[in-house]
């Protein structure tokens, strides 16, 4: 009876540790990484002063949303096979987060914008009138981007940018994560 105890208990302890060896996951978090320390240097080099706030923030390029779930469907992908229901869901959930990236997330900080116009213009002594402004930026549209790309555009193609790049940063991570794996365990 103690034999079979301590066997469970160190295969559970085994299968806990077993996450730190998660390709997928650990594709997914670098690539996260990854994309939020680049806007930090980016946003140094557009405003010359560090914004550690760039480190958690969303929004901004490249999409740290776009890469995680990019990083997570290839790496799946490469690790178990493209034809297989584990990939099919990564990607179905990579193609939700990017289009939310590109459209939801963007109408509603438009509309957080429009709604903190109204408070601002609302007499002092209303209620609202002293209310914490709304987020604005919830989507990949500053227009800190505009000015880094150095060229005019429409938000929906900087948006679109934003989140291809992510994209790009998550496959790239997922392949070199993988080749890195393969050459580990060979």
């Amino acid at each position: 009876m103690e034999d079979s105890t301590a066997t469970a208990t160190s295969s559970s302890s085994t299968h806990y540790f077993s996450i730190f060896t998660n390709y997928p996951l650990i594709s997914a978090v670098t690539s996260f990484t990854i994309a939020q320390f680049i806007k930090l240097f980016t946003s140094w080099y557009r405003e010359r002063r560090w914004d550690l706030k760039q480190l958690i923030g969303s929004g901004g390029m490249p999409s740290s949303h776009s890469a995680t779930v990019t990083a997570l469907a290839v790496a799946i992908g490469l690790q178990e096979g493209f034809g297989g229901s584990h990939f099919a869901i990564a990607l179905i959930l990579a193609s939700v987060v990017m289009y939310d990236a590109t459209g939801v997330r963007l109408h509603a900080g438009r509309q957080a914008e429009v709604l903190n116009q109204i408070v601002y213009e609302l007499p002092a002594e209303h209620p609202l009138a002293e209310s914490r402004p709304l987020r604005e930026l919830l989507g990949h549209t500053p227009p800190q981007i505009v000015r880094e790309l150095g060229e005019i555009m429409s938000t929906n193609r900087v948006l679109k940018e934003s989140v291809v790049a992510g994209g790009m940063l998550g496959s790239a991570t997922a392949v070199t994560g993988y080749l890195f794996f393969r050459i580990a365990t060979s």
